[in-house]
C-alpha cells in the first residue's frame, strides 16, 4: 500500500497519474497546504522539506520525498514505465526528466508566485522569471516538434512528470492564448488527458474540501518568508 501525501497542484499530479495509470493500491491522504499542514511535525517526518508529495510505501518501509524521486521508485516497483535499460535512450530520458525537475518546475513556479502573489513592484524578477519559463518550455516545444513523446517512441515517465506542470500553463504565462504558443505540448497534453488514468488522477482533485482562498492565512502558509 502506498500512502500519497497529497495537494492538487502540479507535482503531486504526476504521483497521482503514475498511480492511477499502474493500478498500484494507494490511498490518498490530504496535505492542505493553504492551511499551512505542510509545515505541521507530523508531517515534517515524512518530508523535511515541507512540501507535497511525499509517499509511504507501507510494504517496504521506503518513506519518499520529490515528485521526481517518487516516480522513479515507483517505476521500479511496479515495474511499469520504467526507463529504457539501454544506457544511451535512458541518458537521454533521464535528461528531460530532470530538464522538467530542475527548470520547467522551478521556473513556473517562481513565474507564477511573482506575477500573481507577490507585492507589486518586481518588475525585474516578473521579467526574469517570466523569461526563463517560456525559455524552458521552449525547449520542451521544440524537442516535443520532433518527438511524439518526451522520453523515446512511447508514452512513459517522462512524459507523466511533464503533464502535471501542462495544465497551469497559460496560469505561467498569465496568457489565456498561451497554448497557441506551444501547439505540440497542447498535442501531448490532450493525448494524455484523454486517458482514463488522467481523468482518475485529475479527480481527486474533487474527493477532499482543499480550502481555495490565498486569504492571509494561507499567504502565511505558502509564502513564510514574508514573516520573517
Amino acid at each position: 500500500m502506498i500512502k500519497f501525501y497529497y495537494h492538487p497542484t502540479p507535482n503531486p499530479a504526476k504521483v497521482a497519474l503514475f498511480l492511477e495509470e499502474t493500478g498500484l493500491d494507494y490511498e490518498m491522504v490530504p496535505v492542505d497546504t493553504r492551511k499551512g499542514e505542510q509545515h505541521e511535525a507530523w508531517y515534517r517526518k515524512i518530508n523535511p522539506n515541507g512540501k507535497t508529495p511525499a509517499i509511504v510505501d507501507t510494504d517496504t518501509g521506503a518513506t519518499l520525498f520529490d515528485s521526481t524521486a517518487i516516480l522513479l521508485y515507483l517505476s521500479e516497483k511496479a515495474g511499469q514505465f520504467e526507463l529504457p535499460s539501454d544506457p544511451v535512450q535512458r541518458g537521454q530520458a533521464l535528461s528531460w526528466l530532470m530538464l522538467i525537475a530542475t527548470g520547467v518546475g522551478p521556473f513556473s513556479g517562481q513565474a507564477v508566485h511573482f506575477k500573481h502573489f507577490a507585492p507589486e513592484g518586481n518588475d525585474y524578477a516578473v521579467n526574469r522569471y517570466d523569461f526563463e519559463a517560456k525559455r524552458h518550455w521552449n525547449l520542451i516545444e521544440a524537442h516535443l516538434a520532433e518527438n511524439k513523446y518526451m522520453g523515446g517512441k512511447e508514452y512513459g515517465l517522462v512524459d507523466i512528470a511533464l503533464w502535471g506542470w501542462c495544465g497551469p500553463i497559460p496560469f505561467v504565462m498569465d496568457d489565456e492564448n498561451a497554448w497557441s504558443q506551444f501547439p505540440n505540448i497542447k498535442r501531448l497534453f490532450d493525448e494524455i488527458n484523454g486517458r482514463p488514468a488522467a481523468e482518475r488522477a485529475n479527480a481527486l482533485k474533487q474527493s477532499h474540501e482543499f480550502k481555495t482562498d490565498m486569504d492571509a492565512t494561507a499567504q502565511r502558509a505558502m509564502f513564510p518568508h514574508k514573516d520573517t
